[in-house]
């Protein structure tokens, strides 16, 4: 093995792959139309019940009586007060940063409508991106104000509370918009890692990983190569699973899809890279698809695809930072509902830039230590 990578040896390995893949068109078929099947099948939500709703509060009365109503919030176990903020622009920004998924404003009059008889009322901003969260905090909202509104009321013709609940993101609290961005991320891992599962694997079994030790090709160069197609083909799936999202399902794109893609990058070569790894680890294909699939079940369980993290015990929301899908999903909501952008969502590509850069290296040296 030679020293130092050479983009013309990178080149042949990455057009020696590129034709494996080709050649086999019913493997191919499968990985692109499969993860097609999959968004047309999972593409709308099942609701779940959620706890601890993470909240930011703007009390502009600052009176017994707001501080009442806030307690009633906190009292139902559905809403967890997890900033205090002094303005319109503050609780809105909390909320499209993703710090909280619920707002609660009580206005400046509150007291004094109460204390005259009249309607006070109470803005709940609702993040939509979670559709669950949204109706479980819009029900709860309405709810303390009823209560508050027969407790006070005692007979008058109108209720002194009304809770004014506005869904930001998602509207219509329509279950796509939820689970779509999340099931892109999803599907764009099992394609990268199952695809990349195989690709030390398939040389074993042809016998011609003997024959790639007999040539100037490093250890580098051949997880670079192999790499490059099944780059491009997640990407092209990432692409056109953006697209049917958009059109079939009319899952609008509030944010920039060009910051999802560069966030995506670092996300994808994770995954090869984890893929890669398994495939140093067994000895035929049908092993790695099977190793393969076992380690995405705890990434769609434990990345918030499903269940809000919030609402995890301690231990399993430690668990969830580790794994790159719960990154990549927060920042997949908050491109395409939230519209964030850099500003909300550098920690995001940064920790995945991490993660990715240590699932390279790791492959990279366990294949070096197959080869001595």
């Amino acid at each position: 093995m030679t020293n130092g990578n050479s983009p013309r040896r990178i080149y042949s390995v990455a057009r020696k792959e590129l034709l494996h893949i080709l050649r086999d068109p019913m493997t191919l078929f499968m990985t692109l139309f499969f993860p097609v099947v999959e968004l047309m099948m999972l593409g709308y939500a099942i609701e779940t019940n959620v706890r601890d709703i993470p909240t930011v509060v703007f009390d502009q009365a600052k009176t017994q009586e707001s501080r009442s109503l806030l307690r009633e919030f906190e009292n139902t176990g559905d809403f967890k007060v997890v900033a205090v903020v002094n303005s319109d622009d503050a609780l809105h920004e909390a909320i499209v940063a993703g710090k909280a998924r619920v707002g609660v404003k009580v206005p400046e009059d509150y007291s004094r409508r109460l204390q005259k008889n009249d309607t006070a009322q109470v803005l709940i901003l609702v993040d939509g991106s979670v559709s669950s969260i949204a109706a479980e905090a819009v029900n709860v909202g309405n709810a303390i104000a009823l209560r508050q509104s027969l407790q006070r009321a005692l007979g008058t013709q109108q209720l002194p509370v009304e809770a004014r609940p506005r869904v930001l993101f998602n509207p219509d609290m329509y279950s796509a918009n939820f689970f779509i961005p999340g099931l892109l991320v999803v599907l764009s891992q099992m394609m990268a890692i199952t695809l990349s599962a195989n690709a030390i694997v398939r040389e074993k079994e042809k016998g011609t990983l003997e024959q790639l030790f007999m040539t100037p090709v490093s250890a580098g160069e051949l997880i670079v190569g192999k790499m490059i197609p099944y780059l491009a083909m997640t990407f092209l799936e990432f692409c056109g699973i953006a697209l049917l999202m958009n059109v079939i399902f009319r899952v609008p794109i509030h944010g920039q899809f060009l910051t999802l893609l560069a966030i995506a990058v670092p996300f994808v070569l994770t995954c090869l890279g984890w893929g890669l790894w398994v495939s140093t680890k067994v000895s035929t294909r049908d092993a790695a698809m099977q190793t393969a699939m076992a380690t995405l079940m705890p990434c769609i369980f434990l990345s918030g695809y499903v269940f809000p993290l919030d609402s995890m015990p301690v231990v399993f929301w430690y668990v969830a930072q580790v794994i790159p899908t719960t990154w990549m999903i927060d920042a997949s909501r908050g491109v395409i509902l939230r519209g964030a952008g850099w500003k909300e969502l550098w920690v995001n590509a940064a920790v995945l830039w991490a993660m990715a850069a240590m699932a390279i290296t790791f492959s990279v040296l366990r294949f070096r230590k197959r080869l001595t």
